[in-house]
């Protein structure tokens, strides 16, 4: 017989595993859905500034919405709108401050403006509809609604300005008829890699997580959170790096906005979600102040320095360890 200190200690380490695992899988699925599907459209006839816009833009939303569905479905909804509401606010926090802190980042007018407003309104409306604790059916439809407005004139934007410079992220070369065989094969393992790293993270951070006695909400927010936005954060320090500002701020605004728009709402139009208490006292109100927050900052001789990259990632270091129990 196995003595249970033993077996507890193996079902740790099997958890963490497939936690290690998930966070590898959703990052390869990202990756492989980005190029694959960038190359389709383009190969399409889509723009590519068109395409950077909004098949880039939802694919790294991609391991938000497959975790979502998993954890709020199949666990709680604690777990599918904490990831959303974790995922916010570490693409401010911690993406955003992280990519100043590598390199100041020059933040485009346009981008704040056109932009922006989408993403404090996303925010904004998930508070409202949330304040009377549930997302339903209809609260998933208006979400949805707002997102096909902002894809149209994302994309209305995207045509006139298609003469401008690329970031290489979004580079994508046209592919042949012969070629597109190779994409779709591509495509349907990002899918696959996509529900098995979903898996792996909910399973693997959800049993390690309550093993220790932490609630479904805090593990939704911080570590199922941090896994779903790993692509972000690579793909905003890559373009840090390489100097594109404007991607690495795009890519955090852009995001954001899919997590609400198009996760929260598919997901309470096939799943609707109870609201916690504590969600509507604290982490709503904590989201908020990060979109705003940082939207000042941006705002704020049009750069996000790195002493503003330190006051993001410490107060995204604040917020978690204001949740620890």
């Amino acid at each position: 017989m196995i003595p249970l200190q033993t077996s507890a200690e193996l079902l740790v380490s099997v958890d963490a595993l497939y936690l290690l695992g998930g966070i590898l899988l959703l990052y390869l699925g990202a990756e492989l859905l980005v190029d694959s599907a960038s190359s389709l459209a383009v190969g399409y006839g889509i723009a590519p500034a068109t395409v950077g816009v909004t098949v880039v833009a939802f694919s790294t939303t991609a391991p938000e919405l497959f975790v979502s569905m998993v954890g709020g479905i199949g666990i709680s909804d604690d777990i599918g709108l904490g990831n959303i509401i974790g995922s916010n606010i570490a693409n401010l926090g911690l993406v955003l401050g992280a990519s100043a802190l590598v390199q100041p980042l020059s933040v485009d007018s346009k981008l704040l403006w056109r932009h922006g407003p989408f993403m404090l309104a996303a925010a904004v409306l998930l508070v409202v509809l949330g304040s009377d604790g549930m997302l339903g059916q209809l609260d998933g439809v208006g979400m949805l609604a707002l997102l096909a407005v902002f894809t149209g004139y994302m994309i209305y934007q995207s045509r006139s300005s298609d003469d401008e410079v690329v970031p290489d992220e979004m580079q994508v070369e046209s592919e042949s008829t012969s070629a597109n065989a190779r994409q779709i094969a591509l495509l349907v393992g990002a899918g696959v890699c996509l529900l098995g790293g979903s898996i792996g993270l909910v399973q693997g951070g959800t049993g390690l997580l309550r093993s220790f006695g932490f609630s479904d909400l805090f593990i939704g927010i911080t570590i199922i959170a941090f896994g779903t936005s790993l692509p972000e954060l690579a793909t905003s320090l890559v373009s840090s790096l390489r100097d594109e500002a404007e991607f690495s701020i795009g890519n955090v605004v852009g995001s954001n906005i899919y997590n609400v728009l198009a996760v929260v709402g598919l997901l309470a139009l096939v799943h609707p979600l109870t609201v916690n208490a504590s969600v509507q006292t604290l982490h709503f109100p904590v989201m908020l102040a990060f979109t705003v927050g940082a939207m000042a900052l941006m705002a704020v001789g049009r750069r996000v320095s790195r002493p503003s990259g330190v006051a993001l990632v410490g107060a995204y270091g604040g917020f978690i360890y204001l949740l620890l129990p």
